[in-house]
């Protein structure tokens, strides 16, 4: 009589996109896993073909990829990466999008109107993904959108944390650039010490994009160190007509504290002549040179995702990464 032995020890397998190969070697580095090599190619009239070079089969696979510009072609790529572990039987297949795309289309505002981010998580749910990580979504409620488990990680430790070590806690107080933000801002307040708070009041053109005015700060800044926080920073309109709104209101120095550094042109000159004396992002999004300035601090968001990739792999506790309250 024939015995078999089968080896049903977890493999752990990292992917990645080309969008931002800097974070996926970070993240492999602090993982101390290797990213699986692939080959990658775009055909003349567009198409993607991605192969990978390893056996994927009953792998627990990883798939990171940002989606900067052009946003488009790196969803289209990812979800034929996933498609392509589904073929060759990998056990489990966890999307990570550090910047999930197309998060601003979360609900309609008017008829006619499409809710973009939902349909994004169909199509990652039926090219094959069990699982998304992602880092600080526009709105809480996107994690519903999935058919499956979200973890929605949060930049706020790190960016809070360079915060405190620069800038101290004393004289700081934490500034919403919109009353949507303010419960996130409430956070940040407690993590500050209990900080004051602040908000900007502006208002929105719906068949204009990018264009928003700043009209008036509620709350008390004259002569406070105000910490100017938002989740993106697209073309830097609404955070500069911020600054200039503080400023205004007889604030000290102002920093810019952001998790996802979109910084479409003309972000650069905006923020970097808006007058805020610092501005943090962390590298969910690749920022090349051309969208660098003097005063841009960028912190790095792969320790946080490789310590999510580590608890969800061990089927450990992804809350435990913030002290139990995520």
């Amino acid at each position: 009589m024939t015995s078999w032995t089968t080896d049903n020890q977890k493999n752990l397998m990292l992917f990645a996109g080309r969008a931002h190969p800097e974070l996926a070697q970070a993240v492999s580095d602090a993982l101390g896993v290797p990213v699986t090599p692939q080959t990658a190619r775009d055909f003349a009239n567009g198409e993607i073909f991605v192969r990978f070079e390893d056996s994927v089969r009953g792998s627990d696979a990883f798939v990171l990829q940002s989606c900067p510009y052009p946003m488009n072609q790196w969803i289209m790529e990812t979800l034929i990466m996933i498609d392509a572990l589904k073929r060759g039987s990998a056990k489990r297949i966890t999307a990570i999008l550090p910047f999930y795309p197309y998060a601003r289309q979360d609900k309609k505002h008017r008829g006619r109107e499409p809710i973009s981010a939902r349909l994004i998580a169909d199509l990652f749910k039926t090219a094959g993904a069990d699982r998304i990580i992602t880092v600080d979504l526009h709105t809480d409620q996107i994690q519903g959108f999935f058919d499956g488990p979200v973890d929605h990680m949060h930049a706020q430790g790190q960016l809070a944390e360079y915060v405190r070590n620069k800038y101290g806690t004393e004289n700081i107080c934490v500034v919403s650039p919109d009353a949507g933000r303010v419960k996130v801002g409430e956070k940040w307040a407690d993590s500050l010490d209990g900080a004051p708070m602040a908000f900007v009041h502006k208002t929105r053109d719906p068949d204009v994009p990018n264009q928003i005015k700043s009209n008036r700060v509620v709350g008390d800044v004259s002569g406070k160190t105000c910490v100017l926080i938002d989740d993106m920073i697209d073309t830097g309109g609404t955070i500069a007509g911020a600054v200039n709104v503080l400023k205004e209101a007889g604030a000290g120095d102002v920093i810019i504290a952001t998790t996802h550094g979109v910084f479409s042109h003309p972000a650069a000159e905006r923020l970097a002549n808006c007058g805020a004396r610092e501005v943090i992002a962390t590298d969910t999004l690749p920022i090349p040179e051309d969208k660098q300035f003097e005063n841009l601090t960028v912190l790095s968001i792969a320790p946080l995702l490789a310590q999510t990739i580590r608890e969800v792999f061990e089927n450990g506790s992804v809350t435990s990464l913030f002290n139990g309250v995520a």
